[in-house]
């Protein structure tokens, strides 16, 4: 069976063969360990093209992964301590909402593939050797990004008419990046907003249904309507909405299961929406035996697929993960995802 017809029939619960595997390598990683890594992570076939990209050279990494301050093309001025990790936002485009108008928008982004493989990166064109998976589109993160953090929660808890205004102009600038996307030859696409922090929501559930997953829903929709896989990603403890990515039509998502919980997980969405896992990244892999390490790889496939498929094997590699854990973690991908069980 072939990669893409691999991760067709595992998002869609159609017996894969095996479980497919998904790299998630962290720049700085990739840095840390150059050939050592390549080493280990050659041995294992990932199905989403890793093998057929070269690494991004430093000065095309985006800004937020550059070391230093670097400006987006969104405006947001990042700061980032380390050169291949992810930075923070420390000034923002939008200062006043009241000023608005006075606001650039970028050109709609260019889509299709990177210069080079950046933590997971993605392929174009379908070819039996790999899943195409493109973009990556947030929204309730954007916002963020463009107001600040504390401004933008400011925004949520008084819902001014200029806040809405803020609100729908993203969602167009998003709908138009999109359009551009959907026309190229990718099998699915990437959308991510991490709403959770560790133990709950950001925001109260109610606020989140009226006002993010109505415009979440629209974004789905043109995706899905093109024939295209929705693949969403969003990091914490986001219990309590990930059975609406499902009803608004996620065809994948890729939650930090040892944050929402293995058997809450298995209660509430194995069988129901394909699941990219997320190896406990906090204190299995940079604090674990090899052994413990397997032992969590089989716990979380078991938990999040069943023997029909509804699993992709991913796990976040940071560069506080030692070598001997990351083949750890690679061959518990292989000898647990053979569909034997």
């Amino acid at each position: 069976m072939n990669s893409r017809d691999r991760v067709k029939r595992a998002i869609s619960f159609q017996n894969p063969d095996r479980i497919p595997i998904s790299n998630a390598i962290l720049p700085a990683t990739q840095l840390k360990y150059g050939k050592a890594l390549d080493e280990i992570v050659n041995d294992y076939h990932e199905d989403f093209g890793w093998e057929f990209m070269r690494d991004m050279t430093l000065d095309e990494y985006p800004a937020q992964y550059q070391a230093g301050t670097h400006t987006d093309d969104f405006g947001t001025v990042w700061q980032t301590a380390r050169q291949g990790l992810h930075g923070i936002p420390i000034h923002w485009p939008i200062k006043d909402l009241q000023r608005l108008d006075d606001y650039q928008w970028p050109e709609v982004f260019s889509a299709g593939p990177p210069h080079g493989r950046l933590y997971s990166g993605h392929m174009m064109g379908f070819d039996e050797r790999w899943y195409a998976r493109g973009a990556w589109i947030v929204y309730f993160e954007q916002l963020q990004q463009l107001r600040g953090m504390e401004n933008f929660f400011a925004d949520l808890a008084t819902e001014s008419g200029e806040f809405y205004r803020l609100l729908d102009l993203l969602l167009d600038f998003n709908l138009r990046w999109l359009d551009k996307w959907i026309k190229l030859d990718y099998d699915g696409y990437e959308f991510a907003d991490d709403w959770g922090h560790q133990y709950g929501l950001m925001m109260n559930p109610k606020p989140w249904r009226r006002i993010f997953k109505p415009r979440w829903a629209e974004m789905i929709k043109k995706v899905r309507s093109a024939g295209k896989d929705v693949w969403f990603h969003t990091d914490g403890h986001a219990n309590e909405v990930l059975g609406d990515l499902v009803e608004i039509g996620a065809n994948v998502i890729n939650c930090q299961v040892s944050v929402v919980g293995m058997e809450w997980v298995a209660a509430n969405l194995r069988g129901k929406v394909a699941i990219r896992t997320d190896i406990d990244c906090q204190h299995l892999l940079p604090y674990g035996s090899p052994s413990e390490v397997k032992e969590g790889v089989h716990r979380t496939l078991e938990a999040c697929g069943n023997s029909a498929g509804g699993v992709v094997a991913c796990g976040e590699i940071g560069p506080d993960v030692p070598l001997e854990i990351i083949r750890a973690m690679y061959e518990a991908f292989v000898e647990y995802g053979a569909y034997s069980r």
